[in-house]
């Protein structure tokens, strides 16, 4: 099936509210839109989504830039997802082409993508798109939310 990537639109909030809760991330349509409304106002900030010719969203990606004092200009993957109806379809490798272009044009060195250790078939995916393992790390977090 024919698919084209193009810049992800406020209109294609629930489709990548869906597919975001087949990541394992449950998220509102209406917070979708606000997420995406504030990332495009951030140019440090891409999302891009596969579009069959039907105009059906099947997958997103998102990529950011990331400036740090130990390393070179870099841009990592936030988050990819492709429908689980069509995985293995070569929609996903072409969503993370579409990162790197972004990420070259903006003078990066390279591109990060972080997986959970359990998810298996994403490491073995990421191999196959050339990324290697650099390190094994446990990641920490804190609400600023809660109260003290």
């Amino acid at each position: 099936m024919a698919f084209r990537i193009r810049p992800a639109q406020p209109e294609d909030a629930p489709a990548l509210a869906a597919l975001a809760g087949q990541l394992g991330y449950p998220t509102a349509p209406e917070e979708m839109v606000a997420r995406l409304q504030a990332l495009a106002e951030d140019d440090r900030h891409a999302v891009f989504v596969a579009e069959e010719a039907d105009g059906q969203v099947v997958g997103w990606i998102h990529v950011h830039f990331c400036l740090q004092v130990i390393a070179d200009r870099e841009a990592e993957i936030g988050g990819l997802v492709v429908d689980q109806a069509h995985r293995s379809r070569g929609i996903g490798a072409r969503l993370v082409r579409e990162a790197e272009e972004w990420a070259r044009a903006r003078g990066c060195a390279g591109l990060t993508v972080r997986a959970n250790v359990v998810r298996e078939r994403a490491h073995a995916f990421y191999r196959r798109l050339g990324f290697r393992e650099v390190k094994v790390q446990r990641v920490f977090y804190r609400s600023l939310q809660e109260e003290r």
